[in-house]
Order: C-alpha cells, then sequence, then structure tokens
C-alpha cells in the first residue's frame, strides 16, 4: 500500500478504518523505503500529538543510531526543513512567537475586508462562464494571494512559487522523488533567499520586513532561520486552504441536502466550515515525528527512533470519537476534530483558514447558486503525497 499515491487518496478511508478496527498502530513502507508508524485511531492520534516523547527533531531522539534514516537532500535545501514544525521545545517556542504575533485573532479579523475583496475579485473573472475549474480558478488562486500580500510576495511572482510549491509537496511519492524535485527546489530557494535579501536592505510594510527585523531574546533570525520560515508560511499558508475549499464544495456538492441546508442558512457557516475540515481533512497526517524512546502504544510498541505518522483523516473518522463519522453533518455538535492538530504545533494559521473557509464557501455559493460537478466525483484525480489531501481539478458547471 503506497499511502502516498493518487490511488489511496481518491478513498483512504476505507483502509483507514480496517487499521482502527484491527491494527490500530501499524508499520508501513514508503516510496522512499522508510518505515511509518501510522497512528490511527482518535485518542491515540490526540494523544501522541500532545506526548513529548514523540518529537519533531530527529537530533532529540535517545538513541541516534536506530533512528529513522533520513532521506537524501541536497546541502543548498536542508535549510528549508529546519522550520519550526520541525523543531522542539524552546526551539519552536522561539521561532514560533514570531509567527503568532502575525497571525493573532484580532490581526486576522483585520484582514477580514480585503479576504472578501480577493474572493470577488476571483469570482468576478468567472462570472458568465459556463464551466470552470474550482480549483485552478478559485480555490488555489484565493489564499495564495492573501499569504502572498501578507508576506510581501509581488503578484508577478505568485505563480512561480504554486509550481515550485506543488512539486515539493510531492516529493514523498517516489523513491527518485527528490532528484526529480531538485530544479524547483533550486530555484524557490534562490528566489527566497533573493527576496529576502531584498528585504533586509530596504524593509516594507510586510510580514518578511517584520521577520528580519524581529528580535527573540535580544538575537535576530539568521539567514538560515529566515529562508526555513518564510518557505513555511507561503507552503502552508496556502496549501491547507486550497484543499479546504476544494475538498469542502466537492462535499457538499455530493450531499445535496447539507448543501440546501447551507444555503438556507447561512448561520450554520461556521458549523459547516468545522464539519468540512472533519468529513475531507485537508490534511490527511500530521507531519513527521519520531519515538524518542521505545513507546508502547494500544498494545503495540513502536520502537525508539521510528518515524511515526498521525493520521489526521482517520481520527476524524473514528466512530469512537463521531456518531456516524462517514456521515457530511454540517450541524454537528460536539466537533472536536483534529484538523488543526493539538498541542504544542497546533497550527498558528488555523484562524486565518477558518476564516478564508468561511468567506471562500459562502461567496461561491451566493455568487454561483447553480454550481453542478461536471464531472463524476469517480473520476476526479487526487494529488499525491504523504501530508496533505487535496484535488488536482475540481471541474464544475455554474449553470448560471
Amino acid at each position: 500500500m503506497n499511502i502516498a499515491a493518487r490511488g489511496h487518496k481518491s478513498d483512504p478511508y476505507p483502509f483507514y478504518a480496517r487499521l482502527r478496527d484491527n491494527h490500530p498502530v501499524f508499520p508501513v513502507t514508503l516510496p522512499d523505503r522508510r518505515t511509518i508508524w501510522l497512528i490511527t485511531r482518535y485518542e491515540d492520534v490526540a494523544n501522541v500529538l500532545k506526548d513529548t516523547r514523540f518529537v519533531k527533531n530527529p537530533a532529540n531522539v535517545a538513541d541516534r543510531f536506530n533512528v529513522t534514516k533520513q532521506p537524501w537532500m541536497p546541502r543548498f535545501a536542508r535549510p528549508l526543513v529546519h522550520h519550526m514544525l520541525n523543531q522542539d521545545k524552546q526551539a519552536h517556542a522561539r521561532l514560533r512567537g514570531l509567527v503568532n504575533k502575525a497571525f493573532s485573532p484580532g490581526r486576522i479579523l483585520q484582514m477580514e475586508s480585503q479576504i472578501h475583496e480577493v474572493a470577488e475579485m476571483l469570482l468576478k473573472r468567472v462570472r458568465g462562464r459556463k464551466r470552470i475549474d474550482l480549483i485552478a480558478d478559485f480555490a488555489l488562486p484565493f489564499p495564495t494571494i492573501i499569504i502572498a500580500e501578507m508576506l510581501g510576495v509581488p503578484a508577478c511572482d505568485r505563480k512561480r512559487f504554486i509550481r515550485w510549491t506543488n512539486v515539493i509537496m510531492q516529493v514523498s511519492t517516489s523513491k527518485w522523488g527528490m532528484f526529480r524535485s531538485i530544479p524547483s527546489v533550486w530555484g524557490f530557494v534562490r528566489y527566497l533567499r533573493k527576496f529576502i535579501r531584498s528585504r533586509q536592505l530596504a524593509p516594507q510594510q510586510d510580514l518578511v520586513s517584520a521577520l528580519v527585523k524581529a528580535e527573540v531574546d535580544g538575537e535576530v533570525l539568521t539567514d538560515d532561520e529566515l529562508l526555513s520560515m518564510v518557505f513555511l508560511l507561503l507552503v502552508a499558508g496556502h496549501e491547507t486552504t486550497v484543499n479546504l475549499i476544494g475538498n469542502g464544495v466537492l462535499a457538499l456538492l455530493e450531499n445535496p441536502r447539507q448543501l440546501q441546508l447551507l444555503r438556507s442558512d447561512f448561520g450554520l457557516l461556521k458549523p459547516a466550515v468545522e464539519e468540512l475540515l472533519r468529513y475531507d481533512s485537508p490534511v490527511e497526517m500530521g507531519t513527521e515525528r519520531y519515538a524518542s524512546e521505545a513507546v508502547t502504544l494500544a498494545g503495540v510498541k513502536i520502537p525508539g527512533g521510528a518515524l511515526v505518522g498521525c493520521v489526521i483523516a482517520s481520527a476524524n473518522r473514528d466512530d469512537r470519537q463521531f456518531k456516524d463519522p462517514d456521515k457530511l453533518e454540517i450541524r454537528r455538535d460536539p466537533n472536536k476534530h483534529l484538523s488543526f492538530g493539538l498541542g504544542a504545533h497546533y497550527c498558528t494559521g488555523a484562524a486565518l483558514a477558518r476564516m478564508e473557509g468561511q468567506i471562500a464557501i459562502r461567496s461561491l455559493l451566493q455568487t454561483l447558486p447553480n454550481i453542478q460537478l461536471a464531472t463524476p466525483s469517480s473520476q476526479l484525480s487526487w494529488r499525491p503525497g504523504l501530508v496533505t489531501r487535496g484535488l488536482e481539478s475540481l471541474p464544475v458547471i455554474l449553470g448560471n
């Protein structure tokens, strides 16, 4: 079973249901030949996400000799993986503290009108057309424009970093993924270093300039820390929301009663977005963790140094936690899904993603009230990759 392949991505839920029932902690082999231990039950996933014995940085594993071997990476790209998601304790807190200010609830609220304007602008472009690709024409450019403007990336460069990001997100899908991605990784690193340098020389009113000037305990970020931080924000700042919109709209179109319920009462928008996050999580698996020591979970001993994958998509469909988990119910309450993680590494951009999802879906349904699938859902293609789950395209008929 290649859990990063398109075939698995099209419908991973039966496989995860079997694991939850029979093998809740289960080792599988990745395309790069590493072994990853999949954690699939809600309670176990929640516990691992909070358990400090499962570390993000393999250097913090007690027995370095047994830690899962890291995939090969060219030297120029190595700083990209040293971002805050791959750090623990003080190192993580130091970097996260800088970004939290930019993604505070108050700051996000100030962006609401701007987010509405972006949605209206994109929908105005497609009005009058009979058919569009919802991903290419709306779901992808929508969060991309927003995070790019926050960071200060010029409009003329956005298509390039979308292309680079798509390649990089698929690195784990094959043994030779990193080799094939080298041109894109090189282009991205070269662009980001040049962009950061421009802000060091001439700061602007943007997030990258703020990071350049920021101090933590009297220390500024190093060039490599700036590189990894900007890379993370660019990738994570749009990838999750693209999938939230694409997966969410598909789920609504496949469940017409729930779609009609939402159209008749947009007061249900917030719980609806939470349910869409649970039902088809934009993040299928939490970013990698390592057992810092041997840990027994669900009666299974995970060896020290092992690579561990918290399967968010499986936890969100666990009938031990959710009633009728395979049913879309936009009024679901309570709905303690794990799509943004849990614990110290809870998603910094959760508030922004929620607002983007709510505005995007409401704007779509109000502007395009007769939207329909143009292709049977069984024929849709899903992007390969280990961490996220999203559509390559979503052809829809507007029915104007």
